[in-house]
């Protein structure tokens, strides 16, 4: 019920906002509504060629899981993580290949592999439906996965570095610990919620076992990273995640020999799989892409921050960190509309300042929410997605409050 309004919400918004400004505002140009119809349709396309696009990605990387299935890797991996899920996530029993599949996508995302941590959240999605007695409703499992990765943790954003280096920023790295903190926060206060509403005692010794560590762990290297000259920043964290990405494949290849079960045979049937879930989410996207195209493109989101400046200037406050607020807002949208907006705010506020920090924080901080919940529940025919949108946007919400939070401590 909560997607079916959000999208619905978009459309008479965008509507109204539309009739608005071609009739009735100051300048009134009814071309907005050419402007709309065209998004449309652009968005429309789009959201084939994303599916297009990840029709490959997908054909290969659960190739490549179902060749770990079949030698035993994704079953080893699941009784590591294992005492640690079936608390997490108490509907999936012990040693399930769901639990492989999750583990796999959360370390995709952690190392900022989004090709990667696609197909394997997605094949992860699938092992979870299987379980799901209630095909058409979302299980406690599938909105505890969602909402870890709508919330986006992430140890090493290659791609907003290499932006900040390539739009001339003095020193890139310089929002690499506050992304680390942001994202941080923001995946702490998904699962603490989650956790709240499905009764999951968070607080458990075994939980606390492998978070506690978890947890230092990435203080640790946040520090080490920060201490790296901004070159060799990048340097490092490419190749940190391109060796252990390439290193999990020629594993999973050269265990599958040393188990002696046809590799190849095993990759194509997961191919095979890969293509029929591709096929299955491009209604999702496309109805997700096109909502979310025509109210940016009716001018609905001006108003919204319109509505900010003014609300936050009545209350005395600092307003700098509305002029982010777009990237902000795309994000749980659209990671392309997120990230164009990010590049602009740097071109006319300047990539080194505020701003240009601070949206580059927020960037990092969250995932694209609606993106994940179409792709993921679409790929598996979930329409009834309970609470899972609220959770995801409250651990959105937190990320986006940590990042201006953290700007103002660190860059002023």
């Amino acid at each position: 019920m909560a997607l079916n309004l959000i999208w619905a919400g978009f459309f008479l918004v965008a509507f109204l906002v539309a009739l608005y400004k071609a009739f009735l505002a100051p300048g009134a140009d009814p071309g907005i509504f050419n402007v709309i119809v065209d998004t449309l349709f652009d968005r429309a396309k789009t959201g084939f060629e994303l599916s297009l696009f990840l029709t490959g990605v997908l054909a290969f990387w659960m190739g490549v899981m179902k060749i770990g299935e079949r030698s035993g890797v994704i079953e080893f991996l699941a009784k590591l993580i294992s005492p640690l899920f079936t608390r997490l996530f108490p509907e999936v029993p012990k040693g399930h290949p769901a639990v492989g599949a999750m583990m796999m996508n959360f370390s995709a995302n952690m190392l900022g592999l989004d090709n990667a941590a696609t197909p394997l959240g997605l094949k992860a999605m699938d092992e979870l439906q299987s379980l799901n007695p209630h095909k058409d409703r979302a299980s406690d499992a599938q909105i505890m996965f969602l909402v870890l990765n709508t919330s986006g943790l992430t140890l090493i954003p290659v791609s907003i570095l290499a932006l900040r280096a390539a739009s001339g920023a003095h020193n890139p790295a310089d929002v690499f610990v506050p992304i680390l903190i942001a994202t941080a926060i923001s995946t702490l206060v998904g699962l603490l919620v989650t956790a709240m509403i499905q009764r999951i005692n968070i607080f458990h010794p075994v939980v606390l076992a492998y978070l506690v560590p978890a947890g230092l762990f990435i203080v640790w290297f946040g520090m080490k990273m920060s201490q790296l000259p901004p070159d060799r920043l990048q340097a490092t964290s490419s190749l940190i995640s391109s060796l252990i990405l390439f290193g999990v494949i020629v594993f999973f290849v050269a265990w599958g020999l040393i188990k002696k079960i046809n590799v190849y045979e095993a990759f194509i049937d997961g191919a095979k799989e890969g293509f029929g879930v591709a096929v299955k989410i491009i209604p999702y996207l496309v109805a997700m892409l096109t909502a979310i195209g025509v109210f940016t493109a009716s001018g609905a989101m001006d108003y919204v921050l319109e509505f900010f400046r003014v609300f936050f200037g009545a209350l005395h406050m600092d307003t700098r960190f509305v002029d982010a607020l777009p990237t902000a807002f795309l994000k749980p949208l659209t990671g392309g509309g997120a990230r164009a907006a990010m590049v602009e705010s740097w071109k006319e506020f300047g990539v080194d300042s505020f701003v240009g920090r601070l949206t580059s924080i927020m960037q990092g901080s969250t995932e694209t929410t609606f993106y994940v919940l179409a792709v993921y529940f679409g790929s598996v025919g979930v329409k009834r997605v309970r609470y899972a949108v609220w959770v995801g946007l409250i651990a959105d919400l937190a990320g986006i409050v940590a990042a201006v939070s953290i700007a103002y401590a660190m860059f002023g």
